[in-house]
């Protein structure tokens, strides 16, 4: 079996209101954005991208109480969204940058 994990540094860029599943376990969904240059077949990229993230349980109302724009260290794994249609990264845990 393949890994999944991803560790991303990123800045908080939304939040939409906390919701429950429905056997009551808070849930957040977030959008982050990243930024930074990284070297690619012997040449510096900058990199920019925007991605959908979620977190449970007291990790997204730990969460929750961020501000926009901080800044953090995530590590998770990446899933489908519901639709299948795109994919969500599932933020499993999250430290100061």
């Amino acid at each position: 079996m393949q890994a999944n994990s991803l560790v991303l540094g990123a800045c908080i860029a939304e939040f939409e209101t906390m919701r429950y599943t429905p056997s009551g376990l808070p849930a957040l969904n977030l959008r982050l954005e990243h930024e930074s240059q990284v070297s690619e077949a012997g040449s510096v990229r900058t990199v920019k991208l925007v991605m959908k993230a979620v977190a449970f349980g007291t990790l997204a109302e730990r969460l929750a109480k961020q501000a926009v724009g901080s800044v953090w260290q995530f590590s998770g794994f990446m899933a489908n969204a519901r639709q299948g249609k795109s994919v969500v990264f599932h933020i499993q845990e999250f430290l100061q940058n």
